[in-house]
C-alpha cells in the first residue's frame, strides 16, 4: 500500500517560503519513490492569491514532482482564495484552473489510488457571504457534507482505506474568525468512517490519534516554516503509512 507524504501551508510568496519549498521538493525527489508515495497538500499553497503569478509560481514547484511521476493532491486554504482574511469568489475558478487544469472540478473530490480512496474537501466552500468572507474561518456547507456522506457510503469505496483531507483544523477550535464553523456537522458525517484525516491551517504540526473514531489524524504544520506563533518549529513533511 502506498505511503502518504503530507505537506501543508506552503505560503509561496512569503519571505523565505519559496526557497524552503524548493529544498523540500529536492529532498522528496532524492529520498522517496513516486511509485510508492502520494503527496497531499492541505491548503494555503500561496500566501496571497491577489499577488499576480502566485499560483503559477507554486504550481511550477509542484509540477517538478508530477513530472517525476508523483501523484500530487491539493485542496485550497483561506490564503488561496485571497490574502487570508478576505475571500474572493473569483479565486475558486482560478485555483481550479491553476492546480487541476479544470475549472469544473467539484468537491468532495475523489481520487482512488490502488487500495486508498483520497477525498479532498474545500473548507472555504461556504465562506462567501457578506460576513463570512471576512476572517480566516472555514465552512464546508450542507451540499458538500451531503456529498461526502453519500461518497463514504458508496459501494465504490468498500474495502478501501479512506483518507479525507481539507485545510481548516476540525479539532482545535479557536473561536470566531479562525475555525471550521461546521465542525460538529463534519464530525457526524465522518466519525468512525475514515482511516486518516489530514488538515493544516493552525501551523501546529500535532497528531491526534484515535480522534472521532479515526485512527490517524494529522495537522501538517507549515511545511515551509511560516509559523503563526513566534518560535514554533515547522514540520517540513510527514510520511504516513496507513497500515
Amino acid at each position: 500500500m502506498k505511503k502518504i507524504i503530507h505537506l501543508s501551508d506552503l505560503h509561496v510568496g512569503y519571505e523565505h517560503c519559496d526557497e524552503a519549498l524548493a529544498r523540500i521538493i529536492d529532498s522528496i525527489l532524492s529520498n522517496y519513490e513516486p511509485g510508492s508515495h502520494v503527496l497531499v497538500v492541505t491548503g494555503d499553497i500561496v500566501d496571497d492569491a491577489n499577488t499576480e503569478g502566485s499560483y503559477e509560481q507554486a504550481r511550477s514547484q509542484l509540477r517538478r514532482l508530477e513530472d517525476q511521476g508523483f501523484k500530487v493532491l491539493v485542496v485550497p486554504g483561506n490564503h488561496d482564495y485571497g490574502s487570508g482574511g478576505k475571500a474572493k469568489e473569483k479565486f475558486v475558478r482560478l485555483f481550479k484552473r491553476a492546480f487541476f487544469d479544470n475549472e469544473n472540478v467539484t468537491y468532495p473530490k475523489l481520487d482512488i489510488d490502488g487500495d486508498i480512496a483520497f477525498i479532498g474537501l474545500d473548507s472555504m466552500a461556504d465562506t462567501f457571504g457578506w460576513i463570512e468572507r471576512w476572517g480566516a474561518d472555514g465552512e464546508l456547507g450542507k451540499e458538500q457534507l451531503n456529498g461526502l456522506a453519500e461518497m463514504l457510503a458508496s459501494e465504490a469505496l468498500m474495502g478501501k482505506k479512506k483518507v479525507v483531507y481539507l485545510h481548516h483544523h476540525p479539532f482545535d477550535v479557536r473561536g470566531p474568525f479562525h475555525m471550521l464553523e461546521d465542525y460538529r456537522k463534519f464530525k457526524k458525517v465522518i466519525e468512525g468512517k475514515v482511516d486518516c484525516l489530514l488538515f493544516g491551517h493552525n501551523h501546529n504540526g500535532n497528531q491526534y490519534p484515535d480522534t472521532w473514531g479515526i485512527p490517524q489524524c494529522f495537522d501538517g504544520s507549515s511545511s515551509t516554516g511560516k509559523s503563526r506563533e513566534k518560535g514554533k518549529s515547522a514540520t517540513p513533511l510527514r510520511v504516513i503509512e496507513l497500515d
